[in-house]
């Protein structure tokens, strides 16, 4: 007998995300960059770290939609907003998970520098990795087209002349991206060794993976040992988008290491895209704040500013480029003074 196509029923309707969530996350966003475009270049990282975060928050009160933030600020009591476990949404359905940054790169706007990003995913309840104690993760990603030759366990060398073959160009040609931090210094000696080129960043986890993972960009792979939460908050929209990532927790002490072990994690696991986002309805949406490789940051002209930013849902594999305008004494009837 011929099986029957399953049907949804209006109830199982209403507890999947839809796509109308998108443009009500890119709003958040938008946001929360248009509060925290105020503070770049005044180096201050935690006023416009508190001026996102507010924005952010006060908008995603609106949104319809029953949320818990996995991945905030921190826990409650060093976050009063945004924190992990903080219910979020006017409280309908659907049930979702939230990862939230709602300024990537608080010193890269404090300073003026490029790549701050204000962003936000959505995944269906449970479908997001919370990584507990482990704050940083050993992790590398790239585009669809050499996702297959990621391993963690293979040398990074071998790794990139494996990548290089598959591109028909010599080792000379691939880029890596990184965090320029002492604990890379082996990384980068091996990079160097094997005659492949270094790009490094100051901070922007999340904006890296993005380039990293982008088809046809001039960065081949990420690798290194940065954020387990801007590690999911990648996986999410690299669900979206294509490619890849694995990542794996790297406790930064015995203690920490200790704190994994009682709770449960398997610190030799590897978290791929799908265990650190699962399910089919994951939604990415990130706004510039200061000009970035993929996003161009706030510009305030007269009485308003523009805003790019990018949507993105996994169902549809749709990724969308808004630039919008925005009138700020209208913004400042819903966000008070926030915006300047």
């Amino acid at each position: 007998m011929e099986a029957r196509a399953e049907v949804e029923t209006p109830r199982e309707r209403a507890a999947r995300p839809d796509r109308n969530l998108a443009m009500e996350l890119v709003r958040t966003t938008e946001y929360a960059a248009l509060a925290c475009a105020r503070w770049i270049g005044r180096g201050d990282k935690e006023g416009a770290d508190a001026a996102a975060v507010d924005a952010m928050r006060l908008l995603l009160d609106t949104v319809s939609m029953d949320g818990v933030v996995v991945i905030g600020e921190g826990e409650k009591d060093e976050a009063p907003m945004l924190y992990n476990g903080e219910h979020i949404g006017d409280g309908s359905p659907p049930a979702v998970d939230i990862a939230v940054d709602p300024l990537e790169g608080t010193e890269l706007c404090a300073k003026g520098l490029p790549n701050a990003i204000a962003t936000i995913a959505l995944a269906e309840r449970g479908a997001m990795f919370d990584p507990g104690p482990c704050v940083y993760m050993l992790k590398m990603a790239t585009s669809r087209d050499m996702a297959h030759l990621l391993d963690l366990d293979r040398p990074l060398a071998d790794t990139l002349k494996l990548m290089a073959r598959e591109k028909g160009a010599p080792v000379g040609d691939l880029v890596v991206i990184m965090l320029d931090r002492p604990r890379h210094e082996d990384y980068m000696k091996e990079i160097r060794d094997v005659g492949a080129r270094i790009r490094l960043i100051p901070h922007g986890d999340v904006s890296a993976a993005l380039v990293a993972v982008t088809e046809g960009s001039p960065v081949d792979l990420l690798y290194g040992i940065g954020g387990t939460p801007e590690g999911v908050l990648a996986a999410a929209a690299i669900q979206c988008t294509g490619g890849q990532i694995l990542g794996r927790l790297w406790p930064r002490s015995d203690e920490e290491r200790q704190a994994a072990l009682d709770a449960g994690y398997d610190l030799d696991e590897v978290l791929d895209k799908d265990r650190l986002v699962s399910g089919r309805d994951v939604f990415f949406a990130a706004t510039g704040v200061t000009d970035g490789e993929m996003l161009d940051g706030v510009t305030f002209i007269g009485p308003g500013a523009t805003t790019e930013s990018i949507s993105m849902r996994s169902r549809s594999g749709t990724v969308r480029r808004i630039t919008a305008r925005h009138d700020r004494a209208k913004l400042r009837e819903i966000t008070g003074e926030r915006l300047g």
